[in-house]
């Protein structure tokens, strides 16, 4: 987890209830949970084995560990889970340096948020040595905060990410917007309390009672999630 944050106030401009805006980053504002699946299969072909297409939606948007440790599994392959991490990230961090693309929308959001001073975190499985990559692409300055897979005790889909990123910027997690692209990354939101806009990815995400969907992340701007979080009553 990264920066030092200002504590923040009981109401942001305008009055509205949102105190903060957390994000998911892969499939969320970057498009590269390809990337990763590419890297996976790759990685699998040089040790003689071949991925099945089906387990792409097993192992998008959950923890390093959680996939590559269900790969190693399926597969049988002879790798150890800490080598096979590091092959990974190695070679989903040799791709993002080839290209890295935002998700339609994501620059307009961030620069919004930031224009209105929302304070904003940015809430990944990823590990650290790959979301400090990626932020040299979405600018680290949209981000008060980071909370990096490797970082936490218990990653998505528990909900110690959110709680981590809500206390960091002293916001009460019910009067927080997370925009998640996985029913992993769902869950973990849900569970910590947080109001949730799911954009689906490679993956769909059932509708639930309070849960939003959208189609892309053009359809969601500060308006929008303002209008997700209300004052408690009572």
């Amino acid at each position: 987890m990264t920066s030092t944050v200002p504590a923040v106030g009981t109401r942001t401009a305008e009055g509205s209830a949102l105190q903060a805006v957390l994000l998911d980053m892969d499939g969320t504002l970057v498009d590269t949970e390809g990337f990763w699946w590419e890297a996976e299969v790759e990685v699998f072909a040089k040790l003689g084995h071949a991925l099945d297409e089906s387990w792409r939606h097993v192992v998008v948007g959950g923890p390093m560990t959680r996939s590559a440790g269900f790969l190693i599994e399926a597969t049988g392959a002879d790798i150890t889970l800490p080598e096979l991490t590091g092959l990974l990230n190695d070679g989903f961090e040799d791709r993002i340096s080839r290209t890295l693309p935002l998700m339609p929308g994501a620059a307009r959001l961030l620069a919004e948020l930031a224009a209105h001073d929302v304070p904003t975190a940015l809430v990944s499985a990823s590990h650290r040595r790959i979301i400090d990559r990626v932020l040299d692409s979405l600018g680290p300055q949209h981000f008060a905060l980071t909370v990096a897979g490797d970082e936490v005790a218990r990653t998505k889909p528990h909900p110690e990410p959110y709680l981590l990123a809500a206390a960091g910027l002293a916001a009460d997690p019910a009067r927080c917007a997370v925009v998640e692209d996985t029913a992993t990354g769902v869950a973990a939101a849900e569970a910590a309390g947080c109001r949730v806009v799911a954009v689906p990815s490679v993956a769909p995400i059932a509708p639930e009672a309070g849960r939003t969907i959208v189609s892309s992340l053009e359809d969601v701007d500060l308006h929008f999630l303002r209008g997700l979080v209300q004052f408690p009553t009572g």
